[in-house]
């Protein structure tokens, strides 16, 4: 086995690597951007070797840096994690030449599934099913209207060495194909340097399921089932589930049938994916082969109990894959979330800063639930605007789907951040959902059910008693604690402005019964866990668990359960009456400026003072996680002031531009 394995990665893949080297006894080497020079990776790591500066292209994507620095701590190997280069043949043909072994397939296995247009041709040839469409190359828009007419619309334009959701198009007619064909071609000659354009059919209401493979070097190849990947959002998944609600038994074993085929074609020799779009009436084709550690992987660790970075590491090492089909079956259900450095309120912009506050889930056995949390950050570390914004992958597991999704709903809960946006309300919102319960998905999931975006959820009745026992238990705590217990037992508790009255009584066991005005009934809330200055409250409310995170305003708090949050005060009926009477506070008048959506850099401001703008003119763009925000003027106007110049670094909210 490998002594010394260096991991050409970061964040938590890296860490992820780490983890099971340390149980196989291997020592690791971390490589490091400037920017990663204090990470969790670096950290854990036998061994770490600066390879230069934040920015990608000078340190993740220096092949020279990394083989250098194979040679100057003497590691025998290297894993690629996912992302960077992952999937380049080249590298993987360097290594192999260099003597170094690649924690990956072999580079033929990638060069043949890393071109679109080529993967499908082989899978063809293997016998697995594809999507109908046209895999020759086309050089007009003239001819893509034809070839598209031949398959039938609504037609797929996709962009030949395209990834990560960049070069896609959807066609509904001959217009939509004219001029799709153009963007696609343009979109990845930019980002691919190769502009290849393939047509397919778009198959409507499409679930996204893929399989898991995993080869050795001797020929043997299996399948670990599948993972459905349907919660998509701008074709980035977001929740990953295994197995998937979609799938009956025969359907699973012909799609794993199928994807071992491809994997034998190409003599495939590590752990991949084989994806597909499905039909919702089982119906399947082939998408495209992932030569590499998927970033759901978890999800099948967790139904299979098999560590596929172990054995990745073995088939590279040159051993036989230790069991065989008949020997790998599912066990339960789990379901990841992938947290992300975004505010869901603000569209999903990224979010950059400093992780002020990371509370992370207990893991393990839960009692009826199991908890996973793959991360790379802890409390202090930076969000940097370099990388990808993904802060942890948490994952749980249960004897059945509904157990996981109650899990996963629990340990979002546990999960508290502070100092950067991110996505955890939304996540538990969908997690809440009586469609996503009942397994009805499909990759428009969240166009369909959040179609102007994300505003948080109104807390239904059992939130509702959450605030209002909460806020009641805090209210107690803080008098008691300052020495000025007032001894009333009737409130009005305010949620934003709707008033519910409240009798309180403590009983023997310290258990604070609340009897609601008007409703004939009342709430136990016990083993209450919060005291001054923590962001989240834990109690049991009717024989219930839950956590809210928590936040003391000037009149009351701020509480969010899961995706509802409010503002929340304790009164006497006579403050309740005259809070009534109080004029709500009007929002300012932004109308005449252009803020910054996030935190980012000022890539440039290309409009002056005394400029006249036109609606729909750049007026600013601001880079944040590798991407760049066009802002356009939303209305004709003079330019008054500019509040930020090329190179400056801005906050959420930040004036760039202000119109007379």
């Amino acid at each position: 086995m490998f002594k010394k394995i260096l991991i050409a990665n970061r964040g938590e893949i890296a860490v992820r690597i780490i983890k099971t080297c340390r149980k196989l006894g291997i020592a690791t080497v971390q490589v490091y951007s400037e920017a990663d020079a204090g990470s969790l990776a670096v950290e854990m790591a036998d061994e770490s070797v600066l390879i230069g500066p934040a920015p990608a292209a000078q340190s993740y994507l220096l092949a020279d840096r990394i083989i250098e620095a194979v040679r100057q701590t003497g590691a025998e190997a290297i894993h690629p994690g996912f992302g960077f280069l992952s999937e380049n043949a080249a590298f993987a043909r360097r290594l192999r030449d260099e003597g170094i072994a690649f924690i990956g397939p072999n580079p033929e296995a990638i060069e043949a599934m890393g071109d679109k247009i080529t993967s499908k041709k082989f899978a063809a040839e293997a016998g697995v099913s594809t999507v109908p469409g046209h895999m020759g190359l086309i050089d007009t828009p003239e001819e893509a209207v034809r070839i598209a007419r031949e398959i039938g619309y609504p037609v797929m334009i996709k962009a030949s060495a395209g990834g990560g959701g960049k070069g896609i198009r959807v066609a509904e007619g001959d217009a939509d194909m004219a001029e799709g064909f153009a963007a696609v071609k343009a979109e990845a000659l930019n980002a691919f340097g190769d502009d290849r354009v393939f047509l397919e059919k778009f198959i409507v209401d499409p679930r996204h399921i893929e399989i898991q493979v995993l080869g050795d070097k001797h020929g043997a190849v299996v399948h670990l089932f599948e993972r459905e990947c349907s919660i998509q959002r701008r074709n980035q998944k977001v929740i990953e589930e295994a197995p998937s609600p979609l799938l009956d038994a025969k359907t699973r074993a012909e799609m794993g049938a199928q994807a071992v085929a491809l994997a034998k074609a190409v003599n495939y020799d590590s752990a991949g994916t084989v994806e597909f779009v499905a039909g919702q009436d089982k119906s399947f084709y082939f998408l495209e082969m992932n030569t590499r550690l998927q970033v759901e992987h978890p999800v099948t660790e967790l139904i299979t109990g098999v560590d596929l970075v172990e054995q990745m590491i073995r088939s590279a090492w040159g051993e036989h894959l230790a069991f065989k089909q008949d020997d790998l079956k599912i066990y339960g259900w789990a379901i990841e979330s992938r947290i992300y450095a975004e505010d869901p309120y603000r569209g999903f912009l990224p979010s950059i800063g400093r992780l002020v506050r990371y509370e992370q889930p207990e893991e393990g056995d839960q009692g009826g639930y199991t908890v996973r949390n793959d991360s790379g950050v802890r409390e202090g570390d930076e969000v940097s605007m370099f990388y990808d914004p993904m802060i942890a992958k948490l994952c749980a597991w249960a004897p059945t789907r509904a157990g996981a999704i109650d899990g996963m709903a629990r340990a979002l809960e546990e999960t508290h951040l502070a100092g950067v946006g991110h996505n955890i309300p939304f996540l538990s919102a969908v997690m809440d959902q009586d469609r996503f319960r009942s397994g009805a998905l499909t990759t428009r999931y969240i166009q369909d059910e959040f179609p102007d975006g994300f505003h948080g959820l109104s807390p239904d009745r059992r939130q509702a008693d959450i605030l209002i026992a909460a806020a009641c238990a805090m209210n107690e705590i803080v008098s008691d604690q300052a020495g000025d217990p007032s001894d009333r037992t009737d409130w009005i508790v305010m949620i934003d402005r709707d008033p519910h009255g409240v009798s309180l009584a403590y009983d023997d066991d310290e258990a604070l019964t609340l009897d609601l005005a008007g409703q004939d009934r009342s709430l136990r809330l016990e083993a209450i866990d919060w005291r001054p200055g923590l962001a989240q409250f834990r109690a049991v409310l009717d024989d219930r668990p839950f956590t809210a995170e928590v936040r003391k305003t000037a009149d009351g708090w701020d509480i969010r359960h899961r995706a509802a949050r409010a503002r929340v005060r304790v009164l006497t009926p006579r403050h309740a009456e005259l809070y009534a009477r109080l004029p709500e506070k009007q929002a300012a008048d932004t109308s005449k400026q252009v803020l910054s959506p996030m935190p980012g850099l000022v890539v440039s401001i290309p409009v002056t003072v005394g400029q006249e703008v036109k609606t729909g003119e750049t007026v600013a763009i601001i880079e944040a996680m590798k991407m760049q925000n066009i802002l356009k003027a939303e209305r004709d106007g003079v330019i008054k002031a500019i509040g930020a110049q090329a190179g400056d670094p801005v906050a959420a909210d930040d004036v760039l531009v202000e119109f007379e």
